[in-house]
């Protein structure tokens, strides 16, 4: 019995698919090109954005009817699934901890592990076998071939139940990424769904779009039988895809004019020079002479309280006259003072969690960030080069 070919189908979704296939590729080559130094938590994302690349292609080739022309191709991409939920998981953690254990790598096991097994036992099987499996997934009402695949029924239990585990997969991971972006906030004394910019927030947006992610594909998996309704889950991924291309897009330097965007912000604004100029000076003496920053809970309404003004122009003179933001304005003073503490030989019994903590930090992570991106190193090596 001749395998039957099927005719192209091409609409909307195969095309939403495909361009988010080929955007998926080069997202994934930005990130894993960027994922040295510092920014080794790209090498996770860009896996992930790798890893949903490949599924949309073969998504797309069942879609379109092409796998019938690629038939050993048919279920390549299935470790995949396994490996998604946790490299996301990987990428906010890493990212939020700026520590890298080789622990993680474990995480990674069960689709290194279902790899080996479809090696074994799937890859290899004829094309007969993978025709069946190609029209079970999209055409079931399609009349099967005979076939003869070698491996006893057992052996099969793991690729039949690939949907389920994948679904134990990212619900696992799902919850447990939430608990973690949880923790990270309520150390930062912020509301999870705070409107405040803080680091954190790409992290709780991205996973947000995560969990729909895993909303999304429990419910098609409910209300499709087979795999008919893969479209509509490659449909949202590439959706994320395409989101997050746009926000590397805003985020990058390459856009920006500040001085265009300060002046459009504040165009309306009441702020005098000579406001500026007493704003600034007490300014000068609250953070040099009373240290305010050193306080955990100091914020952005509480120094313009103490300086008189209201937050619109206090977050108006910090922009205009010095280039900065709030938070970036006080992540300056606070990696001074404990750059300070760690050069003093007095200071050498002082834990860094406490030093982070005597200087305004509640959470070790977010020092360790913040003292990275403004000195290069980690607390830990700058103690070590300032000892000797």
């Amino acid at each position: 019995m001749t395998p039957a070919t099927l005719p192209v189908r091409a609409d909307l979704f195969s095309v939403f698919i495909l361009l988010g296939f080929v955007q998926g590729l080069i997202l994934a080559y930005f990130f894993l090109s960027h994922s040295g130094g510092d920014k080794r938590p790209n090498l996770f994302l860009g896996g992930l954005i790798l890893g949903m690349a490949i599924l949309l292609g073969d998504v797309w080739l069942g879609y379109t009817n092409y796998m019938f022309r690629v038939l050993w191709l048919v279920d390549f991409s299935e470790p995949i699934n396994l490996l998604l939920a946790p490299l996301a998981f990987l990428y906010i953690k890493i990212s939020i901890t700026q520590r890298e254990e080789k622990a993680n790598w474990l995480h990674l096991l069960p689709a290194i592990i279902y790899f080996l097994y479809m090696c074994v036992l799937i890859y290899p099987q004829g094309n007969a076998y993978k025709y069946n499996c190609n029209i079970s997934a999209y055409h079931p009402e399609m009349e099967m071939m005979v076939s003869n695949r070698y491996g006893s029924d057992w052996m099969f239990f793991l690729k039949d139940r690939i949907t389920d585990l994948t679904a134990l997969s990212m619900v696992m991971y799902n919850l447990a990424g939430l608990y973690f972006l949880g923790n990270a906030f309520k150390k930062e004394r912020l509301s999870f769904f705070t409107r405040e910019k803080s680091a954190l927030s790409w992290y709780r947006n991205f996973h947000l779009e995560l969990t729909a992610l895993v909303i999304i594909y429990l419910i098609v998996r409910l209300s499709f039988p087979h795999d008919l309704g893969d479209h509509i889950i490659a449909a949202f991924i590439a959706f994320i895809i395409y989101a997050t291309s746009f926000t590397v897009l805003r985020r990058s330097l390459f856009f920006q004019d500040n001085n265009v965007r300060s002046a459009r912000k504040y165009e309306k604004s009441s702020l005098t020079q000579e406001i500026r100029f007493t704003t600034l000076k007490k300014l000068d003496d609250l953070m040099n002479s009373e240290k305010v920053f050193l306080d955990p809970g100091f914020s952005l309404p509480m120094l313009a309280k103490r300086l008189g003004i209201s937050t619109h122009h206090l977050s108006q003179i910090l922009n205009e006259e010095l280039g900065q933001s709030f938070f970036d304005f006080v992540a300056n003073y606070r990696i001074n003072e404990a750059q300070k503490l760690l050069r003093d030989e007095g200071s050498n019994f002082i834990k860094i969690e406490e030093i982070a903590q005597m200087v305004g930090y509640n959470s070790k992570s977010a020092f360790n960030t913040s003292f990275r991106k403004l000195t290069g190193y980690t607390p830990s090596e700058f103690k070590k080069n300032a000892v000797k």
